[in-house]
């Protein structure tokens, strides 16, 4: 079997294997390549697969919303199942890195799986469609690909600048893989046609370009954190390994921040569409608005670097929440101003820009915390069960979504929505993420892990000197 080095000099490409080295430019853009494809499917599922269910296909808005949330309780399972698998992988690519390889294709087709329920289908037909195929793309494929990648950052190096620097390239082009969906989703839909058959279409095209990005990212990123070979000696059972898990104090507070922005960015991004079509009366400015923050955010993150670097990834993620927060303050001053509606979805962009460069960085700095309090490291559990927040946080983002317009009395297909619908968008739009926000902030104050990571470090390597 080759190793590591050998596979990266048949591949051509300058590899240091040392885990505290410096990234190159390509290596960090290759891994941030990895969320562009994730986020195809996962900011298409955000952003328009309610949308797609209730006014496209005509499936009960309430009945989606509870598939969505019992799908996710699977899905947060498959995602421990996953990182249990990941931390026992041994392969010649490494334990994460291979996974992408192996997902790329069924990835792919996941995404026109999921867009392709029977229009002309029976109600109760379609409901079913909706639950077995969105299980079988979220709780199986997505999961499959998605925690091994998460686990990447932890796998590629050891320094904490770089870590926040991966994470500053996954979320800026995982950012720009949003943009892609929010802006050419509907431009592809009415290119081929505008019917249910259009969004088929549409994702069969992005399907395969989710194929050659995985590919690359695959092909120029590699793991240099060598783990300890799990001997009889050294084996612990799962169960051990989930309660060293739980005695991390900065993994459940990163656990919980990650869990309340995808409850957040559920609720708010897939209630886009109803806000523009319902309150803005024009659907058509759900592109501009999205595009706002999307836009701002990534021109954001381009600057974050020296901000990190001398204030630490806690302090910039605590100030990016806290605009993030003043930029839907500004939402609910502005009332239907269109002009100050999109301002704050700039302010918000900006927030957003400050909190994504540091959010995986962080996870990833609590994984050697644990394994200097406990002794026991687990990368790919740790991402997993993450990964499980994000997952049902996203989830009953969904479930919330469709049960408040549905409370409301929403009807996709009338041409006047009742003042109870409105405020029903209105408030997951603008006042449930704001309430989310704000609670994240305090989980934030209380991490303190920056301060200690260095010690913590030179801890760990003077044990494995003693060894």
């Amino acid at each position: 079997m080759a190793t590591q080095s050998e596979v990266k000099n048949q591949l051509g490409v300058n590899y240091n294997p040392d885990p505290k080295a410096s990234l190159t430019f390509l290596e960090r853009f290759a891994y941030g390549t990895g969320d562009f494809a994730s986020n195809i499917v996962y900011s298409a599922i955000s952003i328009f697969l309610v949308y797609y269910y209730t006014d496209v296909v005509h499936v009960n808005a309430a009945a989606v919303g509870s598939i969505m949330l019992i799908s996710r309780i699977f899905d947060g399972i498959s995602d421990i199942v996953m990182g249990v698998i990941v931390d026992r992988t041994r392969s010649k690519y490494g334990k994460a890195r291979v996974w992408v390889m192996r997902m790329a294709i069924p990835y792919a087709l996941s995404a026109i799986l999921l867009f392709s329920v029977p229009a002309n289908a029976s109600d109760m037909f379609k409901i079913v469609y909706v639950f077995l195929s969105y299980n079988l793309v979220s709780t199986i494929i997505f999961t499959a690909i998605n925690v091994p990648y998460a686990t990447m950052n932890a796998m590629m190096t050891q320094n904490q600048y770089e870590r926040a620097l991966l994470g500053t390239f996954r979320m800026l082009l995982a950012t720009a893989g949003t943009l892609f969906i929010n802006t050419f989703t509907l431009k592809f839909v009415d290119y081929f046609g505008g019917d249910p058959r259009a969004w088929t279409l549409t994702f069969a095209v992005f399907g395969l370009m989710t194929v050659a990005i995985l590919l690359f990212t695959f092909m120029f990123t590699h793991e240099r954190v060598i783990e300890e070979e799990r001997t009889e000696e050294n084996k612990r059972s799962v169960a051990e390994e989930f309660k060293a898990l739980l005695k991390n104090k900065y993994w459940l507070m990163m656990t919980a921040v990650i869990f309340l922005l995808y409850l957040s960015l559920t609720v708010n991004g897939g209630s886009a569409v109803y806000y523009a079509k319902t309150v803005l009366n024009d659907p058509a400015f759900v592109v501009p608005l999205g595009n706002a923050t999307t836009i701002a955010q990534i021109s954001t993150m381009f600057f974050t670097a020296p901000f990190i670097k001398r204030m630490g990834k806690r302090n910039v993620i605590l100030v990016g929440m806290s605009v993030t927060a003043l930029g839907y303050i500004v939402m609910i001053m502005a009332g239907t101003n269109y002009s100050m509606i999109l301002a704050g979805n700039i302010i918000k962009g900006i927030g957003g820009g400050f909190a994504a460069s540091c959010l995986w960085g962080m996870l990833s700095d609590t994984i050697e915390y644990g394994e200097w309090k406990t002794g026991i490291r687990t990368a790919g559990l740790a991402n997993s069960a993450s990964s499980f927040g994000s997952k049902v946080g996203s989830g009953l983002g969904g479930a919330i979504l469709g049960w408040i317009i549905a409370a409301g009395g929403y009807d996709g297909e009338a041409a006047v929505q009742t003042s109870s619908a409105i405020s029903a968008v209105n408030a997951v739009y603008i006042y449930v993420p704001l309430a989310l926000t704000a609670v994240s902030l305090i989980f934030i104050y209380l991490y303190k892990l920056d301060n200690e990571y260095d010690s913590i470090i030179k801890d760990l390597d003077e044990r494995k000197l003693k060894q």
